[in-house]
């Protein structure tokens, strides 16, 4: 097994194993024990009471964080028409059909989201190997599968961020970057719970949310309190 270095060491030896901390001290030792050279990500790890194999009991959608994600999101859209005119006008980095469909087809997959209008489904779903395993596909629930192209675009290139239960029942979406000011990420981190309390799915029993811990990519992780993290998400309601 891998062992961790000093730096990530000392860096935990700052954490209380045992408590859990309200979100703006929580954000505070994320920023302080981060120490990596480059400008890490601040993400969130949020253990549901889900069980994923039922259907429903899935976890999915999109949250808009305020202060954006801190990077550049490279977006795709199937489109054609004026809808291609319009996912062009938005920013989209990538605008095609059929022709875009076979490009990925032949293993081109270097973007970070991919939208697309209904009508196009049929051929985007010949997609669905390649894309599927990488958490790609456009999807309805996820707000990448609309009319609305434009508007998915900017919303995406804004600081919207996708999330999903995985197999394990945990949602691990970003939060910013390290750099962002305390507020911000608190904003953010906001922005989020709301968005997955209010993506609950109907056959969940129990507690939904279990636990709260947000770590910098490189850093320990720390548990955050329950209620102030569900206090934070009923502020941006």
């Amino acid at each position: 097994m891998s062992k961790h270095g000093k730096k990530y060491k000392a860096a935990l030896e700052k954490i209380d194993p045992l408590k859990q901390y309200a979100p703006a001290e929580g954000v505070k030792l994320v920023k302080d024990t981060s120490f990596a050279r480059f400008d890490e990500s601040v993400e969130m790890h949020i253990r549901t009471g889900v069980d994923p194999k039922h259907a429903d009991q899935q976890v999915r959608g999109s949250a808009i964080l305020p202060a954006g994600t801190g990077r550049t999101q490279r977006v795709v859209a199937f489109a054609q028409g004026d809808k291609a005119r319009e996912a062009e006008a938005a920013g989209a980095d990538i605008v095609g059909a059929e022709e875009l469909v076979q490009r990925i087809q032949g293993g081109w997959t270097d973007f970070d989201v991919a939208v697309a209008t209904p009508d196009m489904m049929g051929a985007v779903g010949r997609l669905g190997k390649v894309l599927g395993p990488r958490g790609l596909m456009p999807n309805p629930r996820s707000g990448t599968v609309t009319q609305d192209i434009g508007r998915a675009i900017r919303e995406i290139k804004g600081g919207r961020v996708e999330f999903r239960v995985d197999r394990t029942g945990v949602i691990h979406a970003p939060i910013g970057k390290v750099s962002f000011d305390e507020d911000k990420l608190l904003q953010n981190m906001g922005a989020l719970v709301d968005a997955v309390v209010r993506a609950k799915p109907t056959g969940s029993k129990g507690t939904y949310l279990r636990t709260f811990n947000i770590a910098s990519t490189m850093g320990p992780g720390v548990e955050l309190d329950q209620t102030g993290t569900l206090a934070l998400a009923s502020s941006e309601s």
